[in-house]
């Protein structure tokens, strides 16, 4: 799925290539609303998989440590990024002063009742709420989308109208899953929000990716 941003690299170099998934696939048209999002991580794996943010290869962050498992496709929506913007609304909506951007990608959990068997994939989706999670001080935000189109949780456009337990599994796994034997993991969810939120998080992770990469654009575009 080429885009504006990477097609001036396939000009330079002469030959097909493969889109880096966090810079060279396009959010989509209608965003906040439908968005593209990339997997990285479906619940059968069980190993922790994660993009390399410099080759755009999915690698191998680590073995899950313990039996949880990720309950929903899990990865990034593309052309975003956690930095001032997403801080700060995180700083307005808890009162605290102290947070920052995480410097990464703006994550996504995508519900779907069909069994996805690998990541490295891209889907449609509908964000429908999220889960404000605060890692040590950072802004972590983890957006809750449904696959768009899927036979059951298309259902669903909001996050207060799931059943109790899809989101207490999902804050369950977000709460645990970088537990270390003998290591205190200092992360919060201070509370779950619902989808008119969902799209001002994407929006604002959206804007910090463009002042983050304004200048790569720029050279590209000028090519």
């Amino acid at each position: 799925m080429p885009n504006r941003l990477m097609e001036p690299i396939g000009r330079l170099m002469g030959l097909r290539y493969k889109s880096h998934p966090w810079h060279g696939v396009d959010i989509g048209d209608n965003a906040p609303e439908l968005i593209t999002c990339y997997i990285e991580m479906v619940p059968t794996d069980t190993v922790k998989y994660e993009v390399d943010k410099k080759s755009g290869y999915l690698r191998i962050d680590r073995p899950q440590k313990y039996s949880n498992v990720v309950p929903a496709l899990y990865g990034f929506i593309p052309q975003t990024y956690s930095a001032s913007q997403v801080a700060d609304f995180c700083k307005q909506k808890t009162g605290r002063k102290d947070i920052i951007g995480d410097g990464d990608p703006m994550d996504i959990c995508v519900l779907t009742e069909k069994t996805i068997s690998h990541g490295d994939i891209l889907v449609r989706a509908r964000p429908i709420g999220g889960f404000r999670m605060i890692d040590s001080n950072e802004a972590d935000d983890k957006i809750v989308a449904v696959l768009n189109n899927d036979a059951f949780y298309s259902q669903f456009n909001d996050i207060s109208e799931l059943p109790g337990l899809v989101v207490d599994r999902l804050r369950h796994y977000f709460l645990t899953y970088k537990d270390l034997p003998g290591k205190k993991i200092d992360v919060e969810i201070t509370d779950v929000y619902g989808r008119e939120e969902a799209y001002e998080v994407i929006r604002r992770s959206v804007q910090d990716y463009h002042e983050k990469f304004e200048n790569l654009q720029k050279a590209l575009f000028d090519v």
